[in-house]
C-alpha cells in the first residue's frame, strides 16, 4: 500500500472515530438537557451552602439563565460518554502498537476514566467546599457575595479539568515507562523536582488561594508516587513473563 493510500485510510478511520464520538455525545446530551436546571443546581451546591445569609447567585446577561444550564448538560453528557470517547481514541492508535502494548488498551481506558472521575469527585466534594468556605469567610464586612452563574461555571470547570487531568498522573507515569521514555529509577531520582513541580503546576492552574493549591499539589505528588509503584510492578511482571515465554512483537495488519 502506498504512502498516499495509507494516509487517506488513516484520515478515513479518524473521521469514522470522530463521528462515533460526537454521535454518542449527542445521544447523551438529549436526556441531560431535560434536567439542565437540576444539574446546575446540583453543581452549585458547594457555593450555595457556603454563602452568607442573604447571599445568592446572579445572572448578568439576558441569555445566561438558558445557556449556562445547557453547558452543564453538555458537560454531564461528556462525562457520561467519556469511556466511549477514550475507547475510540485508543482504538484509533491500537493498530500501530505491538501486541503486548495492545493488551494495555482496555485497562488504560478503564483506569483513565476512573481516575478522571475520581479527580472531579475530589474537587467537587473536597476542594470546592473548602475553597468557597475560605473565600466567603474572608469577604470584607458589608460586601454582598453574589457570584455570576457563568463565572461560577468557568471556575468549576477549571477546577474539574485541573483535578481530573492531575489524577491521570499514574497513567502518564506508567505509559512513559512502558514506551521507554524514562525508567523507574530515573523517576525515583526526580522525586524532589516533581514535588516542586506539583506546587508550581497547582499555583498556575488553580485560583490564587492556598487551599486549592495545596489540595491539588499534594494529591498530584502522591499520585505520581502511585504511578512509580505501578510502573515498577508492571516492569517486574513483564520481565518475569519474558523469561517464561518469548514475547510477541507482531503488529496488527
Amino acid at each position: 500500500m502506498s504512502i498516499k493510500n495509507t494516509f487517506i485510510s488513516h484520515l478515513t478511520e479518524l473521521r469514522i472515530r470522530l463521528m462515533r464520538v460526537f454521535g454518542v455525545l449527542l445521544l447523551g446530551f438529549v436526556p441531560c438537557a431535560f434536567y439542565a436546571r437540576e444539574l446546575y443546581t446540583l453543581l452549585a451546591q458547594p457555593l450555595l451552602e457556603n454563602l452568607p445569609q442573604g447571599g445568592q447567585m446572579i445572572a448578568t446577561e439576558v441569555a445566561t439563565p438558558f445557556f449556562i444550564p445547557m453547558k452543564v448538560a453538555m458537560m454531564a453528557a461528556f462525562l457520561i460518554t467519556l469511556p466511549h470517547t477514550l475507547y475510540q481514541i485508543w482504538a484509533f492508535v491500537a493498530p500501530g502498537l505491538y501486541s503486548n502494548e495492545r493488551r494495555l488498551v482496555f485497562p488504560l481506558v478503564f483506569v483513565s476514566s476512573a481516575l478522571f472521575f475520581c479527580g472531579m469527585a475530589f474537587s467537587f466534594f473536597g476542594a470546592l467546599p473548602l475553597v468557597f468556605e475560605f473565600i466567603t469567610h474572608f469577604a470584607p464586612q458589608g460586601v454582598a457575595v453574589m457570584t455570576d452563574i457563568s463565572k461560577y461555571l468557568d471556575f468549576v470547570l477549571t477546577m474539574f479539568v485541573a483535578f481530573g487531568i492531575s489524577f491521570e498522573a499514574p497513567v502518564f507515569v506508567v505509559v512513559l515507562v512502558k514506551v521507554g521514555i524514562v525508567s523507574v529509577e530515573k523517576l525515583k531520582e526526580m522525586r524532589s523536582y516533581v514535588l516542586v513541580g506539583a506546587f508550581v503546576i497547582s499555583a498556575v492552574i488553580t485560583p490564587p488561594d492556598i487551599v486549592s493549591q495545596f489540595m491539588l499539589a499534594v494529591p498530584l505528588y502522591l499520585l505520581f508516587e502511585l504511578g512509580v509503584l505501578a510502573a515498577g510492578f508492571l516492569s517486574k511482571s513483564t520481565l518475569i513473563s519474558s523469561h517464561q515465554q518469548p514475547a510477541s512483537n507482531d503488529k496488527m495488519e
